[in-house]
């Protein structure tokens, strides 16, 4: 029978089938970083215990780093002593650290693909929900709890069930001002959050061909918000074409020889799928959310649904997103005023998205009644934008430049909310008080959609403020 990409890394990673039925499954490679590996370390030395492969774990510093601090030590007493933890802990098993001071520090799920970690067939574990980014490069990669983080440090291994493979395909030619997070907040949209429960998702058709590296990862990074534990794309010449020449890639007959294995990963025409979707491109616009989870989405000029025309199993979760954001059935969010906009994080922090922003921002100025962030994903991707001159485009217009970090995608650093604040954010959460106030209010959206809302001062259709510009 013709193979998946997810069958063909799987068997490639098994290690044993247990009696149970479960599989143990060998851990190619292993993300860390402050949050969720200091109880796994403290695991690990209770039973004298060290890492097993350290050469296949990395480390970076990302949630609770401030963004608007660069001296040590930081104004937070906890913040500073989980950077620590994490120095001392990957110094004494001679793990791999992007520490600030090393120039590649970042968010996790930017610094593994930037340095050439993350790669084509590769199982890919770190214990943050938003590893699916990785599958972009045809990995199989997953988020994990802290006593997985412990198994994989001690054993390189993890018990796992394997899941069954949906493939998405969306064709032909997306519009004007649509974007990579427009389909991947339409697809949450139309399958629900639950919808990818026991699934894999296998991107595919005319719009993942023709996407970059960078686009791919906006969506495979969102595909945990939909309920599947992955999400992949197969490998081809863009993706070989990301990797070569960086840092921890294959290098010279190596770097020949891994392109044709990671080529013979890719799903065969034939693959047998547990189901297939299909989307229309063109049916595709401009897509913000208005509730309190992913899925609660809708196009910018649409009203936010009638109750009582939802599925019963989603009508309580829509009337209680209803009451928290203050919005009524039938209301349409276009014009509706913000407070904070916020561009950044795993799912829209790359060079691509802040030159995308930049492009629709300059020579014009946010609106007096917002406070606006733009924070790269990486120590790199700074300097990347400061050396062709993003960060004058954004201070120059109103936005405050930040350093590297998660910032305001979550609430455990000094970037939060304040009260009932409405924050059009580009960040893949918007879950209550997910942006540090209980009661503030986050809208999800792409960021040329974030640049429109700064601009404007309230949630607009970036096509009709930006017109030609924005195709």
């Amino acid at each position: 029978m013709s193979k998946t990409l997810y069958q063909k890394v799987w068997d490639k990673h098994s290690v044993d089938q247990l009696s149970d039925g479960s599989t143990q499954l060998f851990i190619g490679t292993h993300l860390i970083h402050e949050v969720t590996s200091p109880q796994a370390f403290g695991m690990l030395e209770e039973r004298g215990l060290r890492v097993k492969y350290p050469q296949r774990t990395f480390a970076t510093v990302d949630h609770i780093v401030p963004t608007n601090e660069i001296s040590e030590p930081y104004s937070d007493p906890l913040a500073q002593k989980m950077i620590e933890a994490l120095r001392r802990n990957t110094e004494y098993q001679g793990i791999t650290f992007f520490d600030t001071p090393t120039g590649k520090q970042g968010i996790v799920h930017i610094v593994g693909p930037e340095q050439g970690i993350t790669q084509p067939g590769m199982t890919i574990a770190c214990g943050d929900s938003h590893t699916s980014t990785h599958g972009a490069f045809g990995a199989i990669a997953f988020g994990i709890g802290t006593s997985q983080v412990r198994d994989v440090l001690a054993t390189q291994t993890l018990k796992m069930n394997k899941l069954k493979v949906r493939r998405i395909n969306v064709t032909g030619k997306l519009g004007p001002g649509v974007t990579a997070k427009d389909v991947i907040l339409h697809i949450l949209k139309e399958l629900g959050v639950n919808g990818g429960t026991g699934y894999a998702y296998e991107y595919g058709g005319e719009v993942f061909d023709n996407f970059t590296m960078e686009e791919r990862m906006t969506v495979c990074n969102m595909s945990i918000e939909g309920g599947a534990r992955c999400g992949y794309i197969n490998p081809d010449e863009t993706t070989f074409a990301y990797l070569k020449g960086r840092p921890y890639a294959p290098q010279g007959a190596d770097w020949d020889a891994s392109v044709e294995e990671w080529k013979s990963l890719a799903s065969q025409d034939d693959a047998d799928y547990h189901d297939v979707v299909d989307f229309d491109a063109s049916q595709i616009s401009p897509t913000v959310t208005w509730g309190i989870n992913p899925g609660q989405g809708i196009a910018i000029g649409e009203p936010i649904p009638q109750v009582k025309d939802l599925a019963p199993e989603l009508q309580s979760s829509a009337t209680e997103a209803l009451e928290y954001m203050g919005f009524s059935q039938g209301q349409k969010l276009e014009g509706i005023p913000v407070d904070v906009v916020f561009i950044g994080s795993c799912t829209n922090g790359r060079l691509s998205d802040l030159k995308e922003a930049a492009r629709m921002i300059q020579g014009r100025k946010v609106a007096p009644n917002v406070t606006a962030l733009c924070v790269p994903g990486s120590q790199i991707v700074a300097k990347q934008a400061e050396e062709i001159g993003l960060d004058k485009i954004f201070t120059d217009a109103g936005f405050q430049w930040r350093q590297a970090g998660c910032s305001m995608c979550l609430a455990m650093n000094p970037d939060k909310l304040v009260g009932r604040q409405l924050c059009a954010s580009t960040s893949n959460r918007n879950f209550k008080g997910r942006q540090g106030s209980p009661t503030g209010r986050t809208i999800l959206m792409s960021p040329v959609m974030a640049v429109a809302a700064a601009l404007e001062g309230k949630i607009s259709d970036a096509r009709k403020v930006f017109g030609q510009k924005g195709e």
